[in-house]
């Protein structure tokens, strides 16, 4: 992680309110309830996921940092994104060889039918100088065969070839029984190997110095199939978004002037329209709240750069997601507390409250439809609750006073004894 060494680490920790909202739009689908928006069926608050809210931020970095910064900008979980070929990259740039490759002569008599055929990734096949001929190796990645007199043609299996992937190639591939013995025999002594612990921390180094994402949320790395990279937690972890009142959920009914096939059109007589719903909420505010953890930050090299972005993303990624469905979505508010030290001098719970408790509708707003319908608290007051907290709560590390945790375990513990 040599390229994250040289930027600031973190030396605090932080505690976030975020405050945003949605007019006539469809924040977050529910695909378990024909895509609705997400609300709580007993309070009837809108609810929107963090992985939803995290999303948006890994689109945001996406878009907005440019080729020369890629490097360690990359998105993991992003949409169509195969992981495992993110892993083998990881080795392959490490230089550690997970396996040897497997190199086996096609006889003559296979040689042309296997010209038919592209092979599948980490499969190839290579042609190599008889003694007699002088020409030098080559080589050709893309798996097409080439026939060449006075060279011989081997077919190769490559060390972190994916080797049930290739074995449902081949079935798929429906070969000459001949040509597919050979094929499955060269597979079947392919032996690829699992990384050591040493090599998967290596490879879980590289990965989040290259990965935005992972250095900031964390990623489960440990895939089956592919080679291992071990497990990440990240230092940035959200809750879900609530809304601060209920919200109602609008069906609309809505025409395409067009239908897909000449058969609806012939059953319409011309007429040529589709029917479809969607669904919005009027308005809702919601409210989310994070962490942003500094002992973790140093495990995954996550530095105040990257703070500064992830703040950043927060602040201007909805301007970037616009789509019908979503309707308008803005940012509203983003409430920051910083701590004195990398385990903070003040809980969560109670900073959170500082603004939550105070976000109230306006006296004239019966039904809220505009952000202005609400009243937000402002810095000032924050401030002075701020030091109510801190007078209340002193800190040794991350401890509440010991007369505070006893008092809280007298009031929650229930013995066995009891119990029973």
């Amino acid at each position: 992680m040599a390229e994250l060494k040289n930027r600031k680490a973190l030396e605090n920790r932080y505690d976030f309110v975020y405050v945003f909202d949605v007019k006539d739009g469809n924040p977050n689908g529910d695909p378990d309830a024909g895509n609705l928006p997400r609300v709580d069926a007993e309070t009837g608050q809108g609810i929107v996921t963090d992985v939803c809210l995290k999303r948006k931020v890994r689109n945001f970095v996406e878009l907005t940092k440019n080729e020369q910064d890629k490097d360690n900008f990359k998105i993991y979980i992003k949409e169509k994104a195969v992981l495992g070929k993110f892993h083998i990259e990881a080795f392959e740039n490490l230089n550690i060889k997970l396996g040897e490759e497997i190199r086996k002569e096609i006889p003559d008599d296979l040689k042309d039918e296997l010209e038919n055929y592209v092979l599948p990734e980490g499969m190839y096949t290579e042609n190599e100088p008889c003694e007699e001929c002088d020409g030098e190796k080559r080589e050709n990645p893309e798996g097409m065969g080439i026939k060449t007199e006075n060279e011989k043609q081997f077919l190769v299996v490559a060390s972190n070839a994916n080797k049930e992937a290739i074995k449902n190639y081949i079935k798929e591939l429906k070969p000459t029984k001949k040509l597919s013995e050979f094929l499955n025999k060269i597979v079947k002594d392919a032996r690829p190997r699992t990384p050591t612990s040493e090599e998967t921390d290596k490879g879980k180094s590289w990965m989040c110095e290259n990965f935005y994402d992972i250095r900031a949320f964390g990623a489960v790395m440990s895939l089956k199939s592919v080679p291992n990279c071990g497990q990440v937690r990240g230092p940035i972890q959200f809750t879900f978004a609530r809304s601060v009142d209920p919200i109602v959920i609008s069906e609309h009914s809505i025409t395409r002037m067009a239908v897909a096939t000449e058969k609806e059109a012939k059953e319409q007589s011309g007429d040529n329209r589709t029917m479809g719903r969607k669904s919005t909420v009027p308005y809702g505010l919601y409210v989310a709240y994070g962490f942003v953890s500094a002992p973790l930050a140093k495990q995954t090299g996550f530095t105040e750069d990257d703070l500064e972005l992830f703040w950043e993303a927060l602040i201007n990624m909805f301007e970037n997601d616009r789509s019908a469905a979503r309707g308008l979505m803005s940012a509203r508010k983003l409430y920051v507390f910083k701590h004195r030290d990398k385990l903070g001098n003040a809980p969560a719970d109670k900073l959170f409250d500082l603004v939550k408790l105070k976000i109230r509708k306006n006296d004239a707003a019966t039904v809220a439809r505009n952000f202005s319908d609400y009243n937000l608290p402002q810095k000032e007051e924050i401030e002075k609750g701020i030091k109510k907290v801190l007078a209340e709560y002193s800190r040794t590390g991350a401890q509440r006073k010991e007369e505070e945790i006893e008092k809280v375990l007298d009031e929650n513990i229930i013995t066995l004894e009891e119990k029973i």
